[in-house]
């Protein structure tokens, strides 16, 4: 009978040993959770770095300019098609000007009677039968005749629209018998042998920017071609709204495939420099933060806030937030907090 009531108070004592036996060994997610962190570290080096500053330009002709008329007139004869190629000086457009032509012919006759009456004074002169005077009052006589007779010259001339440059010409606005006044469109004219293409540059970026820099740029009308051109000016006012200055590049043009108006993707090539460049992989992004982590000298990450000063593809340059010789994590970001304790060695996939 002792022994059936001595059972229970034996098996409560082993009980309470396996306990304090399992007390000093620690279990459960707790222990999981203290466990480092595997991860793939790397150290941060100065490399070199070639990268280029992209942006999306404006394709602008070299020259360009709307032709107008000067005067108020009835179109007579219109000497080009829409889409011509012209040379500078070249007719484009006759005004009527039968009044200005008969002005003409009538200065013309008054200065031929002036020339005449002015060699007739001289001539007496000569002989000493006329004053000084009266030579002097039929040379003003033919000389305002001379300015009458240019006057009406330039007034016709302007009946006659040219062309200001060598280039293309636009679509014809005009036909014979319409009524012109000044600041009609008659056509556009561009020189589109060589073009411009101008471009944003924030203002963080213009200090690697400066004429004689390389630029290639791409237009969606010809995907596979890449075009080749260089700085040319960088504006020296910055829009007040997005801190940026323009930068116009030119390029070369001569099959014309450029036209004004085509938006053009550029890249400027800003040259190799040293830098700091990690893997694209180790820089997160969580918001407006951009941060690395950085393994201290316990073996615990710290978030190291970053600035990105440039991408290319598998590539990261930071401006700012490590130094050369810091410790950063490659692989396993994903369950790191700061603080967290890493080890180096194989992360799962």
């Amino acid at each position: 009978m002792r022994i059936q009531h001595s059972l229970p108070f034996v098996l409560a004592l082993a009980l309470a040993a396996c306990g304090r036996q399992e007390a000093g060994k620690p279990s459960g997610p707790g222990a999981r959770a203290n466990a480092p962190v595997p991860v793939t570290v790397e150290t941060v080096r100065e490399q070199d770095w070639n990268d280029a500053l992209r942006a999306l330009g404006t394709v602008r002709a070299h020259e360009a300019v709307t032709i107008t008329a000067k005067v108020s007139e009835t179109v007579q004869q219109v000497h080009f098609e829409s889409g011509q190629q012209v040379a500078r000086g070249a007719a484009l457009v006759t005004l009527s000007g039968q009044q200005q032509q008969a002005a003409l012919d009538s200065a013309e006759a008054a200065l031929k009677e002036a020339e005449q009456q002015h060699r007739r004074q001289e001539t007496l002169f000569q002989q000493q039968l006329v004053a000084r005077s009266a030579l002097d009052a039929a040379r003003a006589t033919r000389d305002a005749a001379r300015a009458q007779v240019a006057q009406v010259r330039a007034n016709l001339s302007d009946r006659v629209i040219r062309a200001p440059f060598s280039g293309v010409l636009g679509i014809r606005q005009v036909s014979p018998g319409a009524l012109v006044t000044p600041g009609t469109a008659i056509a556009t004219l561009d020189d589109i042998s060589r073009v411009y293409v101008d471009f944003p540059v924030p203002e963080t970026e213009l200090a690697g920017v400066a004429p004689g820099q390389e630029v290639s740029g791409r237009v969606a009308a010809y995907a596979d071609r890449s075009f080749e051109g260089r700085v040319d000016t960088v504006a020296a006012r910055l829009d007040a709204a997005t801190r940026a200055a323009t930068v116009r590049a030119g390029f070369p043009n001569p099959d014309r495939v450029l036209k004004p108006g085509m938006l053009v993707e550029v890249a400027l090539s800003r040259g190799i420099r040293p830098a700091l460049v990690v893997p694209e992989i180790a820089v997160q992004q969580t918001g407006s933060e951009t941060f690395v982590w950085r393994v201290k000298a316990d073996g615990t990450v710290e978030k190291a806030n970053v600035v990105v000063g440039g991408r290319i593809p598998g590539k990261v340059m930071l401006k700012e937030g490590v130094a050369a010789g810091d410790r950063i994590v490659v692989e396993g970001t994903g369950k790191l907090r700061a603080g967290s304790a890493v080890s180096e060695g194989a992360v799962a996939k």
